[in-house]
């Protein structure tokens, strides 16, 4: 029996569910010949039964390891998940290609590896006919492309304009971990973070050495003042001094 290729089950984390998207989104297969159906594991159908299945979790965990697939099952899937109550972390263990890449989109929190990549591009689908029925094709996928461009949009907030965003979907750009970082379509860099912390903790530490240094130089007293000997010690000296000549 094969790995199914979304795998809802429950996480040992408390109230969370992990989705994997980890091969082609797209719907259910029908077999021509046999009229037999074959369930995907990545439809909306099959998504939207398990979302319903666990109706109390509070998280939902999602890896994402995809070249894309489908743009209707994929912007079905995004809308579910954004719709759902539920905190969602999104992780990038490898690629989020083409629709994979929005439903990565509907992630509250996105994590990428270092080494992964997301790649996006316009939405593209086959067509045949007259001249007609081609150029309703053509307006037809210009829809279908500002559908998914608007979950970018919607992630990315004030880091990333239609301009910008529409010369990365013409050159079918791959990004990087810091690219998608830059552009406000992933949100953190595993291990990266953790190092900044540890940045952030010296530098504090070296803040606070700094301020007590500099509070004990403002204190310090002057040198000439430093073999001074206060009222009290001076008559104690006296008493002493008389005390042995006394004893003499």
């Amino acid at each position: 029996m094969t790995k199914p290729i979304w795998m809802i089950q429950q996480s040992t984390k408390p109230k969370t569910l992990e989705l994997y998207v980890y091969d082609d989104v797209k719907d259910d297969e029908e077999n021509w010949w046999t009229g037999e159906v074959k369930e995907s594991k990545t439809s909306a159908k099959y998504i939207q039964a398990q979302l319903e299945e666990y109706k109390d979790i509070s998280n939902i965990d999602i890896f994402i390891n995809s070249y894309g697939g489908s743009v209707k099952e994929g912007l079905a899937v995004y809308n579910q998940l954004k719709r759902h109550q539920a905190q969602k972390t999104v992780y990038i263990d490898g690629f989020a290609c083409s629709i994979a890449s929005v439903i990565a989109m509907a992630g509250d929190k996105v994590i990428m590896g270092t080494n992964t990549l997301m790649m996006i591009h316009h939405a593209s689908m086959g067509a045949y006919g007259n001249a007609e029925e081609l150029r309703k094709a053509a307006n037809d996928v210009e829809v279908i492309d500002q559908a998914s461009c608007s979950s970018y949009l919607e992630k990315a907030g004030d880091k990333l304009s239609q301009e910008e965003l529409t010369k990365l979907l013409d050159n079918q750009t791959w990004l990087n971990a810091e690219q998608c970082l830059q552009y406000g379509l992933a949100d953190e860099i595993a291990g990266k973070e953790d190092k900044s912390i540890e940045e952030a903790k010296q530098r504090f530490e070296q803040s606070v050495r700094y301020q007590v240094e500099q509070s004990k130089k403002d204190i310090e007293v002057p040198k000439q003042f430093t073999q001074q000997k206060t009222n009290a010690e001076k008559i104690m000296m006296a008493f002493k001094q008389k005390e042995r000549e006394d004893n003499k």
